[in-house]
């Protein structure tokens, strides 16, 4: 069998923060470098290279680790890292970048964060990826919905010299790097620590494993929750470290931090379980916590967990030694009503009635405004998360319409926009489709990328007005699943979103049209037309599903407005 060497990742961490001069240098040169503005993944992992979280990597992958990483878990050199970490970029970009250049690595404001030494460009084998580091194919999983239809084709890898962290105007006194929080362990003379990973607020269930944690580690507590929101449905950060604010107040006094982790959670299951290890050994803790199902998405479309819920465990424990942090494995919480406590499922007295509420489930019964049981949660989380989510007939929420031109969409949108004003509970506005070209799109063409950019930008300001509590209409033709899909995602993170498919025939449409575009793109006058030359991808699962043959606008519009009461959007 081979050795690998074992890297004492609670010793010296690599630091990629050059010194002031070294930084004046770089920034004399910074007008002469091309730049890679980063996507808020890409501004993780560079926080987190250069902090020393991700200690011993000193910048982006390059190809041969990123292989080996895939592969066997390792770097090139034997060191365990089960996850890779890469800086992926357009076709387009990898055409003007060269090895041996030097590229400016720039936050979204165009702000140079560091500099990176190209020393490897590869294409990405993105199938390849997915079956290795996710076990999965399926876009339902979050890491490999972002791999397939958001990653760019390639990666640039090399070291990187670091000239400022990403800048972070909230919560400051609960962010740290790992030689912040170790010296903080320092002065409040903590040896042994035990690190606490999670993405949900913090519930009874959790608190209660984390105090069992702690005293059979005979430890304090790191609660180091991961800040960026990893899937939709989450709920929002700044809510979530309010919950820990709250929560915290629970824990007896000067036995736990709380510090936030600006990781992009990839929820690759026991592979990323790895990865929060090393990660907490960085960060000076002896002991880390893995649950049921560590770093997985939850279920699929058919009811099932993507990983076995026990492998995360599995996994970590026979690493421990080598990664020098120990695992502390749990089996699942249950509510055991007789004892009135949570505790680990194989310590219920048998027969005993026990209760359980899964994050997903807690986090829709919240958006619905339905009742939480009082043993799951603290009043006073309660309290933080009512106030960012209402009930539904509080929230903002968009009616995306979509369906062939001609179909009926921008005159229900029209009905729906009247009838909504009409009730006055919430603003409402009307996003049509032409009407966004004017105003917003006026530059943009009819090409499938153009077409497709204008259907986003609807999204996003349909997304803006839902944050904010009001209500969007929205009445594009948006033909394609994967935007669909993106764009109820970004909504959903603010409030409801309700996806109304105007599933009218063809040949009716045609009949329809006033304007003779369905003749001139059958003559081959128009290219790229929706229905004629350019397919419309039905959507397989809408809120609301209505074909106009037969209705009048009114009666269309009666349909969607059964739904917004019975779903409790309206009363």
């Amino acid at each position: 069998m081979a050795s690998f060497r074992v890297i004492p990742y609670g010793g010296e961490l690599v630091n990629l923060l050059v010194d002031a001069e070294r930084a004046k240098a770089l920034k004399a040169l910074s007008r002469d470098l091309q730049n890679i503005t980063l996507s808020n993944r890409q501004l993780s992992d560079l926080e987190l290279l250069m902090n020393g979280a991700f200690s011993p990597l000193r910048g982006f992958m390059s190809s041969a680790d990123y292989e080996s990483v895939v592969d066997r878990m390792r770097l090139q050199d034997g060191t365990l890292w089960p996850i890779p970490v890469c800086l992926d970029i357009s076709e387009t970009e990898a055409g003007r970048f060269e090895v041996g250049q030097s590229v400016a690595l720039c936050d979204g404001e165009g702000f140079m964060l560091a500099v990176l030494h190209i020393e490897d460009i590869w294409r990405l084998d993105k199938s390849r990826e997915c079956e290795a580091v996710y076990g999965t194919r399926d876009i339902d999983h979050p890491g490999v919905d972002y791999l397939l239809n958001q990653t760019g084709t390639h990666c640039i890898g090399g070291n990187i010299e670091g000239l400022q962290l990403p800048l972070h105007f909230a919560f400051k006194r609960h962010r740290h790097t790992p030689v912040e929080i170790r010296n903080l362990y320092r002065k409040l003379g903590w040896r042994r620590i035990v690190g606490f990973q999670t993405r949900n607020p913090l519930h009874c269930a959790q608190f209660e494993m984390t105090l069992r944690a702690m005293a059979d580690a005979k430890a304090n507590l790191l609660l180091h929750p991961v800040v960026r929101r990893v899937k939709p449905g989450d709920i929002d950060t700044y809510t979530r470290i309010r919950c820990y604010e709250e929560a915290g107040r629970h824990y007896p006094p000067n036995m736990m931090l709380l510090s936030l982790l600006p990781l992009a959670m990839r929820m690759a299951g026991p592979r990323e379980a790895l990865l929060h290890a090393i990660i907490r050994k960085n960060y000076g803790c002896t002991h880390f916590i893995v649950g049921r199902d560590h770093a997985g998405p939850g279920l699929n479309r058919d009811g099932r967990s993507f990983y076995d819920p026990d492998g995360a465990k599995e996994l970590t424990l026979s690493f421990s030694a080598e990664m020098g942090i120990e695992i502390m494995p749990f089996e699942e919480m249950l509510y055991a009503v007789d004892q009135d406590t949570y505790m680990p499922a194989n310590e219920v007295p048998p027969g005993d009635p026990v209760r359980s509420l899964s994050v997903d489930e807690f986090n829709q019964r919240l958006r619905l405004g339905k009742r939480v049981p009082e043993w799951f949660t603290f009043p006073e989380v309660i309290e933080v998360l009512r106030q960012a989510h209402p009930p539904r007939h509080q929230q903002g929420f968009t009616i995306f319409c979509t369906g062939l031109s001609g179909a009926g969409k921008s005159t229900i949108a029209r009905v729906l926009h009247a009838r909504l004003l009409e009730m006055g509970k919430r603003p409402v506005t009307l996003l049509d489709g032409d009407v966004v070209r004017r105003n917003l799109s006026s530059e943009l063409g009819f090409s499938k990328e153009h077409r497709d950019i204008n259907v986003r930008r609807i999204g996003f300001v349909a997304s803006e007005i839902t944050k904010n509590r009001g209500i969007a209409i929205c009445a594009p033709i948006a033909p394609y699943t994967t935007t669909r899909r993106q764009i109820r995602q970004l909504i959903e993170n603010y409030g409801g979103f309700v996806e109304l498919y105007v599933d009218t025939p063809l040949e009716v449409c045609e009949g329809r049209d006033r304007k003779g575009m369905y003749a001139k793109a059958r003559a081959g006058l128009i290219k790229g037309f929706t229905g004629v030359d350019d397919p419309y991808e039905a959507p397989e699962n809408p809120e609301v599903r209505i074909d106009t043959t037969d209705l009048t606008p009114d009666e269309a519009a009666q349909e969607a407005l059964l739904y917004l009461e019975r779903a409790g959007f309206i009363k």
